[in-house]
């Protein structure tokens, strides 16, 4: 008898798996559609939201409402029988004054600092110009307790493209661990980009820098100082040499006599915040969980402008609406009688514009294990048309692809699989590389899955002339093309969620 039904509960699941395979998705990619993802964006990403920056109001109304949609689609509330998973943050607020040869420098303006820092003075009469930082530039120079000047971009070599952004490279990294090495009392590191970076969004800056909450979080431990300054500040930093701070980019590091003074006080305090999860369970492969990501966050309000709120529309209310319209044409599936084999894990992260500290925090405290997690999807910024695709043909139809092969070859091609057969959009990897300047591979919330070995596709429109400013409205989105590019993200989940095996991992986790 426990032979007979042993063969006959087999055959009844490979019979159910079959028609799992059969399925077609069409039916349910149909679903998603630009009419119900205005409907949606508009709500989220509407003055009353007030921008959803992480441990505001804003962004409390985005979490419930996300909250409501997963209940009504009927996914079910994997913590403890809550959709929420509490993020537990804390801010910390920096006052900063800094003077150089007597004229203010303002935090915002002239200037920016992720660093943390306890209450500090750090008075000086001379600086140390260190060029590039190399050890070559350095020589002898003692730079303890010293404040240093140093010029954060690559250092040119023949025959190579020059990397001049303020982002640092691996090898930058590098120099600065070295730097900070030698116990330097601050390092100031100058870069052309920081006036225009300062002017779109000095005003962010200058709020509190939130990070996780840990046991240590009451103590700021004391870093090295690092401040990023406009070339500006650097010239007026180095006025006593006689030269620009351009003249001295071609000179070896030296001693400038400069009255310098920088003070620093910070303030604690927790803070509120959610990741939203929306769960369903799959059948005969349920232990093993598919993620589609999106952070609900934005950058908040915008007090000192006109249009006073930054709503964030594209960034990244376009990759919640269609994590939403993706949960809507699952559940419908899973109504008709074809679930995923697979669970799958609907995840608004928020923190993602304070550091990816939603995410970050998911994944070091994960719900479903991350050994059983074979797939995020992750999709940030999608409702819009990039500065390099404006004007082109192809301008409807695209989307950048990035991370896809990194850690699973097969993972990307049943990505351009999905694509060829359904969609046809034409897939962008030109930021499909770590060492892509703009660092797009590090900076949303895919990367804290990526680098806990976790497969991942990121799925963007690129930047636009709206990133991080108010006029990242709805009325700028270009819904049929936000549809088709959430459509091709179901797709390719669709598959992961019903094949026979989890994508094959081949390579291996980028570090920053």
């Amino acid at each position: 008898m426990k032979k007979t039904y042993l063969i006959i509960g087999a055959l009844a699941i490979g019979t159910y798996a079959s028609a799992q395979k059969i399925a077609d998705p069409t039916k349910y990619a149909k679903l998603i559609t630009a009419e119900d993802a205005k409907k949606h964006l508009s709500i989220i990403a509407s003055d009353a939201f007030e921008g959803r920056e992480t441990g505001k109001p804003g962004a409390d109304k985005a979490a419930h409402y996300i909250e409501a949609e997963f209940k009504r689609l009927g996914l079910q509330p994997p913590v403890n029988g809550s959709y929420f998973l509490d993020i537990p943050l804390v801010e910390n607020s920096m006052e900063i004054t800094f003077t150089a040869n007597g004229e203010a420098a303002a935090n915002g303006v002239d200037f920016f600092t992720r660093s943390n820092a306890t209450d500090n003075s750090i008075t000086a009469s001379e600086i140390v110009f260190v060029g590039y930082g190399t050890e070559a530039e350095l020589g002898n120079i003692d730079i303890a307790n010293k404040i240093i000047l140093l010029i954060n971009e690559d250092k040119p070599e023949a025959g190579k493209e020059t990397n001049t952004s303020y982002r640092a490279t691996a090898a930058r990294t590098a120099i600065l661990n070295n730097l900070k090495s030698k116990n330097p009392a601050l390092i100031l590191a100058a870069n052309g980009e920081i006036a225009n970076l300062m002017k779109r969004f000095g005003s962010s800056v200058r709020g509190g820098r939130l990070s996780i909450k840990t046991p240590e979080s009451k103590n700021v431990t004391q870093q090295i100082p690092v401040m990023h300054i406009t070339t500006a500040l650097a010239d007026q930093l180095v006025k006593a040499s006689g030269k620009s701070y351009a003249d001295l980019k071609g000179s070896g590091a030296q001693v400038i006599k400069a009255d310098v003074k920088v003070d620093f006080h910070t303030v604690n305090k927790d803070v509120k915040a959610v990741d939203v999860l929306g769960y369903m369970p799959g059948t005969d492969l349920k232990d093993e969980v598919l993620v589609f990501s999106a952070h609900y966050d934005h950058i908040g309000l915008n007090p000192n402008g006109k249009d006073k709120v930054n709503n964030g529309a594209d960034d990244d209310g376009s990759g919640t609406t269609g994590i939403l319209e993706i949960a809507k044409a699952f559940s419908q599936a899973k109504k008709d009688g074809h679930g995923p084999r697979r669970s799958v894990l609907f995840l608004g992260n928020v923190g993602e514009e304070k550091g990816l500290l939603g995410s970050e925090y998911y994944t070091d405290h994960p719900v479903f294990p991350l050994a059983n997690t074979i797939t995020d999807l992750n999709i940030d910024m999608i409702g819009r048309v990039g500065e390099e695709y404006i004007g082109k043909p192809d301008s409807a139809n695209y989307v950048y692809t990035i991370g896809s092969a990194m850690l699973s070859k097969e993972l990307h091609q049943i990505n351009e699989d999905a694509n060829a057969k359904y969609t046809h959009l034409d897939q962008d990897y030109k930021y499909d590389d770590p060492k892509d300047p703009n660092r797009f591979y590090y900076r949303s919330d895919h990367y804290n899955f990526a680098k806990h070995g976790v497969p991942i596709i990121f799925y963007f429109n690129g930047v636009h002339a709206d990133y991080h400013q108010p006029g990242d409205e709805v009325s700028k989105i270009n819904f049929p093309l936000l549809a088709k590019r959430a459509q091709l993200v179901f797709y390719t989940g669709w598959e992961l969620a019903n094949r026979d095996k989890r994508p094959i991992v081949d390579g291996t986790p980028s570090s920053e």
